[in-house]
């Protein structure tokens, strides 16, 4: 049995290592018969076992000693300000089974999101600290790369119902070892471990949990672990971001919902999925985004405090309802419950962007970046946001970046190409598109895109052919009329133009939503008909009247949202 020395509560679990009552350690009657261990990088990427209390450096050395908590020199190593701040990097894969992978990440993301709940402490975002996943990198350059002092890794062995998983905390200045930790369980007890890590980093940081805060972060959404194992089945598709990872997502949070119907981080999942699904244009938007918001809305109905829920409604808001005062309601609620969760301020940026808000929007990516530095599509965000601002210049440079983090980022060479199409670079921008396509399961968009630049081109031959092409791939896939009116309107033919919009509208495509900004749509705009069309899908007439013009955005400062009819 062991003792809390603070509230003198008795605990029989000898596996446990904090009071469940107040996060102190327990008091053990008798030595533990097994050292704990951990699983630290040496400076070639290599790893080693070392017993609780050893302390490695960034140049290998080690000397041996109880384990401590930092000191005030280690919370003020380097440039950082003296603020206690961690990166929590996904757990190694040590299992024979293969089909675990999504098990590891999924731990060390809920370690994360509880740890995110913490005022007093800054929580890397889980996109940079990912980017970390696999790589041979020394703890000092994650610490730099991702501004943080402190950096939890660790790892996972899974044999049935048998979890064998081990944890360290680095002080990621000089490699000194923290606190460490294994706990062999049982896969029912891993809700258990997560809170004890949990804990144990609250007090090797020497953390003060004030208010109800202790509560949150050991807040349990399901107490079902088959529930719980799916929904992390789901998560791991999910961030593929691919027609197939998402849809197998959806039946592992479809089987989540199944175990435990009173799931709502399933639900959370199912209308992100339904959300990207409709976005990337996988599937209809009025077979999707409907779907996205009944889920959205379930989980607030079962935790009202779930900010990404907000932000995932949000998103069906203003890119399926074009409820744009609803949209900036719910978002602005999302950030205000969860102030650093950066993909709210990514999602608040697309929406200011719709809205010709350049400068707002700008901030808010900005801020998304400051967040999340390493996030692929965050950066690409701020380059898109510079292409509808018409900043063609600073949206290349921006998006030339991105690929240089990761030149197999399809999105980056799908905007980049857009933006050298519409800059008239038309050899650069075939070039990326074809990059883009090569990279790429769903090649409709990128086939209408290339059509386009074909038009612009003169090269009415190629464009006609990809119209034919298309047409032949909608008795198959979706195929987004908007893109296809993108191509009659470089051609000139603004009768199909329309025609195409029209069908677009029926669709209800959430690319007619970026009407407003699109350069692609900038010959229609003297057309009544476009003007009848935005005021239709409920755009602000001062936003379109700012893009005709060219006037500077600070003079919608304080634009009214339209009316929808």
């Amino acid at each position: 049995m062991k003792r809390c020395p603070q509230c003198n509560h008795i605990e029989k679990d000898d596996a446990l290592a904090y009071c469940r009552a107040d996060g102190a350690r327990l008091i053990a009657d008798a030595d533990a018969s097994e050292p704990n261990t951990a699983i630290l990088r040496e400076g070639d990427g290599s790893t080693r076992t070392l017993p609780q209390g050893a302390r490695t450096s960034s140049n290998t050395s080690s000397n041996t000693g109880p384990t401590s908590g930092p000191t005030s020199a280690e919370l003020s190593t380097g440039q950082l300000p003296n603020v206690p701040s961690i990166a929590v990097l996904p757990f190694v894969h040590m299992s024979a089974d293969s089909d675990n992978e999504y098990f590891c990440d999924g731990l060390a993301e809920e370690l994360l999101n509880a740890l995110s709940k913490i005022e007093n402490l800054k929580v890397a975002a889980r996109t940079s600290s990912f980017s970390f996943k696999g790589k041979n990198v020394n703890v000092d350059e994650i610490g730099r790369a991702l501004h943080v002092k402190t950096v939890l890794e660790g790892s996972v062995r899974k044999s049935g119902n048998r979890l064998r998983i081990t944890a360290q905390l680095v002080n990621a200045a000089d490699g000194y070892h923290l606190w460490s930790e294994r706990y062999d369980r049982e896969m029912k007890d891993v809700f258990d471990i997560q809170d004890e890590i949990t804990l144990a980093i609250v007090d090797a940081l020497k953390l003060r949990l004030l208010g109800d805060t202790k509560d949150e972060i050991l807040k349990r959404h399901t107490e079902d672990s088959a529930a719980y194992q799916a929904y992390l089945e789901g998560r791991f598709y999910w961030s593929k971001r691919s027609a197939d990872g998402l849809n197998r997502s959806i039946e592992c949070f479809n089987r989540a919902l199944q175990i435990d119907p009173g799931y709502a981080l399933a639900y959370l999942g199912l209308a992100d999925a339904h959300n990207i699904l409709g976005f990337y244009t996988i599937r209809a938007p009025k077979d999707t985004f409907p779907q996205a918001k009944a889920a959205a809305m379930k989980a607030l109905e079962i935790d009202p405090s779930l900010a990404e829920a907000q932000a995932s409604l949000a998103y069906e808001q203003f890119y399926h309802e074009w409820d744009w005062a609803a949209a900036e309601s719910t978002i602005r609620q999302a950030i205000a419950l969860k102030p650093d969760y950066a993909m709210a301020h990514q999602y608040n940026g697309n929406f200011l962007t719709l809205l010709a808000r350049f400068e707002e929007a700008l901030e808010e990516f900005r801020r998304n970046v400051q967040l999340d530095p390493l996030s692929l599509i965050g950066n690409a965000a701020l380059g898109w946001a510079f292409y509808f601002a018409r900043k063609y210049d600073q949206s290349i440079d921006q998006l030339r970046k991105v690929i240089q983090l990761d030149h197999n980022f399809e999105l980056a060479h799908f905007w980049l190409g857009s933006v050298y199409a519409d800059a008239e670079m038309f050899t650069e921008a075939i070039q990326e598109f074809e990059t883009a396509a090569g990279l790429s399961a769903n090649r409709v968009g990128i086939s209408s895109s290339l059509g386009y630049v074909y038009a612009l081109m003169g090269d009415r031959a190629k464009a006609s052919q990809i119209l034919s092409e298309l047409a032949q791939d909608s008795k198959r896939n979706y195929v987004s009329p908007y893109r296809v009116s993108n191509i009659y309107t470089a051609l000139g033919d603004r009768d199909e133009a329309f025609a195409w919009l029209e069908r677009a509208y029926d669709d209800r495509s959430h690319l007619l939503v970026f009407m407003n900004v699109d350069p692609r749509v900038d010959p229609l705009r003297d057309d009544a008909r476009f003007v009848d069309l935005v005021r239709r899908v409920g755009l602000p007439t001062e936003a379109q009247r700012f893009v005709a013009s060219g006037t500077d955005d600070n003079e919608l400062s304080t634009m009214r949202l339209g009316q929808k009819n």
